[in-house]
């Protein structure tokens, strides 16, 4: 096995793999007329030596810089930050390098001095994965040279996006406390600004709605815990279930019905979405919509290559999420709703 080398040069992964610096060009710009056999030595040399080519000097060979821009903002959520992963890992699987300007809101200035230094860059594209309407917003309204996709953005000229049926979601968890019993259902909104909290609120109206039922919205938070958990407090005595617009929100509005003295789900059921790696192992376990990340993000890394590489812009169909029952909801009947307003304080 091959000494590695923090300095290796193309010359050496030709060496080592047997053929041409040529032919090692090739193979890294992903240029036709390469066997697979050959193919293969060459990116195991290039895994030995951990041989990281010059850039510059690839865009000198290729007229392309192989490189992408990304806004991210949504600081730690947890849908955002899963996102940004799994799109960079698509990204490094790829051989493309990415520019990440990460953006705690959606402030304007900002945004466009992100995409400016971007073009500076040279970047072939650019995507947003964004947790605010705003950013995205900013960002479709400026001139570009590149190819635009946007996350759990709303479609418009001249931008392509990918996302999850956030709204398909949302009418799931709202169909399964119908489905036990539940009559007076609520819901824990998220951030008005937010594309997937306005999705997942109108799912659960429309689905109270083709079951005849009120909708009644709980609150709105910020998708923290702390906002579920000081929302819980404010439960109106007649609901006897919530869908939360997030799992962390779930989370705090648990906190707050233990509090209260209310059992999860005896007296009261409560569903999330996200799925968050905490979710089954809170007390009880919470029943909530899973969303698949890692899809997601390399989705818009391999739409965004499909539109850099000259393919027709398309409509990139969401993908469903899936209900995970866990133990956070139950049966719905009269002599728990008693038993529920006799121990609430």
């Amino acid at each position: 096995m091959a000494e590695p080398s923090r300095h290796a040069t193309i010359f050496d992964v030709a060496r080592l793999a047997g053929v041409s610096h040529q032919t090692v060009s090739r193979v890294l710009n992903d240029l036709p007329n390469v066997r697979p056999a050959t193919k293969a030595r060459v990116d195991e040399a290039i895994k030995q030596l951990r041989y990281v080519p010059s850039p510059a000097a690839r865009t000198l060979v290729t007229k392309r810089s192989r490189t992408i821009g990304l806004i991210a903002t949504g600081g730690t959520e947890f849908g955002p930050s899963s996102s940004v992963l799994h799109f960079n890992a698509a990204a490094r699987d790829a051989r493309w390098s990415v520019f990440t300007a990460n953006m705690v809101d959606s402030d304007p200035g900002s945004a466009r001095a992100a995409v400016e230094g971007f073009l500076r860059q040279n970047v072939e594209g650019i995507a947003v994965i964004s947790a605010r309407e705003g950013v995205t917003d900013i960002v479709a309204g400026m001139e570009l040279s590149v190819p635009l996709v946007a996350l759990h953005a709303t479609p418009r000229a001249g931008m392509v996006t990918v996302g999850v049926d956030q709204y398909a979601g949302a009418r799931a968890a709202t169909a399964h406390l119908i489905g036990l019993g539940h009559r007076r259902i609520g819901h824990l909104a998220g951030p008005p600004d937010a594309i997937d909290a306005r999705e997942r609120e109108r799912g659960w109206r429309d689905e109270l709605a083709t079951a005849g039922l009120v909708a009644q919205v709980v609150g709105t938070g910020d998708w923290t815990p702390t906002s579920g958990y000081a929302l819980g407090r404010q439960l109106d005595d007649e609901v006897t279930a919530v869908f939360a617009a997030n799992d962390q929100m779930a989370l705090g509005l648990m906190h707050s019905l233990t509090e209260r003295g209310l059992r999860v789900p005896l007296d009261f059921s409560v569903v999330g979405f996200d799925d968050i790696p905490e979710a089954e192992h809170l007390s009880p376990p919470l029943t909530t919509v899973q969303q698949d990340f890692e899809q997601v993000g390399r989705t818009l890394l391999a739409t965004l290559l499909d539109h850099v590489n000259g393919e027709p812009p398309g409509a990139v169909p969401p993908s469903v999420p899936e209900l995970i029952l866990r133990d956070s909801t139950a049966t719905a009947n009269a002599e728990r709703l008693a038993r529920r307003r006799v121990d609430a304080p």
